[in-house]
């Protein structure tokens, strides 16, 4: 058995349907990992704040999470490369907050999820007064109720949630441009990234791009195609 870290609160990437079934990309990832080992997949749900503690401690053996490659990690956790994914930050606001520029966040109150890489960067760089929650619903509700005047997160989140047709998002829009771009990679064990385990994760993630997997994967699941992911595929497929 492989016990695969997740995502269950992250559409489309990781999320419950009705059923209780989590599904979505990274999900179609954790599974053909398992098909590869010839094993059974377990999911565990984690968040932002878990999953690297999950890792360490051996309840999980993979991190397939939605997770930003950043050097501190890197010192914690073993990233495999090619990353498989990219995103960058931004926020999620009513239109009638008129939000401009990212200096309109100064001393306002945001909505934010504990552990997200780019809580720090965006304090430190605006001065908004973040109120951080556990998960992504959790901050969503939050907007919803007016407790905040946006929600900051990755925009590849903020675009499907705007694109997903739900009416209560039909007031709300990503009105800035995205900042500090982040390679997302696949996260094991240090001690693994470069043995047997590792090595077949790289390999994997080189042919996801390579056959267009991922690209295949982004239209099953309804997302814009990334230019990373375009940029890859093509670099992959003339031998880089």
């Amino acid at each position: 058995m492989v016990a695969v870290g997740v995502k269950n609160d992250y559409k489309p990437w990781g999320f419950l349907e009705p059923s209780g079934q989590i599904i979505g990309l990274e999900i179609d990832l954790a599974k053909a990992v398992a098909d590869k080992i010839g094993v059974k997949l377990e999911l565990v749900p984690v968040t932002g704040a878990n999953r690297m503690e999950f890792l360490k401690q051996g309840r999980i053996d993979v991190i397939l999470a939605t997770m930003g490659d950043t050097p501190e990690r890197r010192k914690i956790v073993g990233m495999i490369e090619p990353n498989y994914y990219a995103s960058a930050t931004n926020i999620l606001a009513q239109k009638s907050a008129n939000l401009k520029q990212w200096t309109d966040l100064k001393g306002r109150k945001v909505c934010a999820v504990q552990g997200a890489y780019f809580n720090r960067r965006v304090s430190q760089l605006y001065n908004p007064e973040l109120v951080v929650f556990p998960s992504v619903p959790d901050a969503l509700n939050a907007l919803q109720g007016n407790n905040c005047v946006a929600f900051v997160f990755d925009d590849t989140l903020i675009v499907s949630t705007l694109a997903g047709g739900d009416p209560k998002w039909a007031d709300y829009e990503m009105p800035l441009a995205s900042e500090d771009p982040q390679l997302w990679a696949i996260g094991v064990r240090l001690d693994d990234l470069d043995g047997s385990f590792g090595k077949l994760l790289k390999e994997m993630s080189v042919e996801w791009h390579k056959s267009g997997k991922l690209l295949e994967l982004e239209t099953k699941w309804g997302i814009k195609q990334s230019p990373y992911l375009i940029e890859t595929n093509k670099k992959f497929k003339a031998g880089g």
